[in-house]
């Protein structure tokens, strides 16, 4: 049986405490709604990881057409594996499955933005093959 699915509107309560857990707070108030918005986007796959009818992980992944190379990119914007269930592969599991769905659309790049306090999840990536590549700008609009 398939354990990453598609996530639904109702996982919002799930997904909304594995945001508590990457220390984004306060999301109850609009994240329903933002959730029920992304799973219609046909260039996001917001995806659950569930084992016995509980979410264990959610990872958020966008598909962003290029211009000037040949091959889009995918970007994984969120990524979380409930505490108590790190250490049993499914971060890897849902990686890798990402990696296939960036693929089959066309993606050569698959990317994450991942702030420098988070080690633990460094160390995640770099043994997923990704490396550094620096100097990543952002302009706050509010």
């Amino acid at each position: 049986m398939e354990k990453i699915r598609a996530a639904r509107t109702e996982d919002w309560q799930a997904i909304r405490s594995l945001l508590d857990q990457l220390e984004y707070p306060g999301t109850g108030s609009f994240l329903e709604a933002r959730i029920e918005r992304m799973v219609r986007d046909p260039d996001e796959a917001l995806l659950v990881y569930e084992d016995q009818g509980k979410v264990l992980g959610f990872i958020s992944l966008h598909f962003i057409p290029q211009i000037a190379v040949e091959g889009d990119f995918a970007r994984i914007s969120y990524f979380s594996v409930d505490g108590e269930a790190r250490g049993r592969g499914i971060g890897q599991e849902m990686e890798s499955y990402c990696e296939r769905l960036a693929r089959e659309r066309g993606c050569h790049l698959l990317e994450v933005h991942c702030h420098t306090r988070r080690d633990k999840a460094h160390a995640f990536y770099y043994r997923q093959g990704y490396e550094e590549s620096p100097k990543y700008l952002i302009k706050k609009l509010i």
